[in-house]
């Protein structure tokens, strides 16, 4: 994240035992409300049988569906694919 927009917008991660969420978190609107809201932007769900990573899109919905991408076993190859966002599918 650029320096300037650090206490605007951040991305983290949230992993669980199959998966690991990327998710865009942005500053509270308003002092009403001093939540940083979260929102989904990809999922990586791996397949221990398979050693193998598949990519996910985040609806608005918060439902996820698999990317048209064939799962493998290198994760940056999907991080780069996340990061160059062909489709506008993953950052808008």
């Amino acid at each position: 994240m650029p320096a300037h927009a650090r206490e605007q917008v951040r991305v983290e991660i949230e992993e669980d035992e199959r998966a690991v969420t990327i998710v865009e978190r942005r500053a509270p609107w308003s002092d009403d409300d001093p939540e940083w809201t979260r929102m989904p932007v990809a999922r990586l769900r791996y397949t221990k049988t398979r050693s193998q990573w598949t990519l996910y899109w985040c609806d608005r919905n918060g439902q996820f569906h698999e990317y048209d991408t064939a799962p493998t076993t290198h994760v940056e190859e999907l991080l780069a694919e996340i990061d160059r966002d062909p489709t506008g599918i993953f950052w808008g």
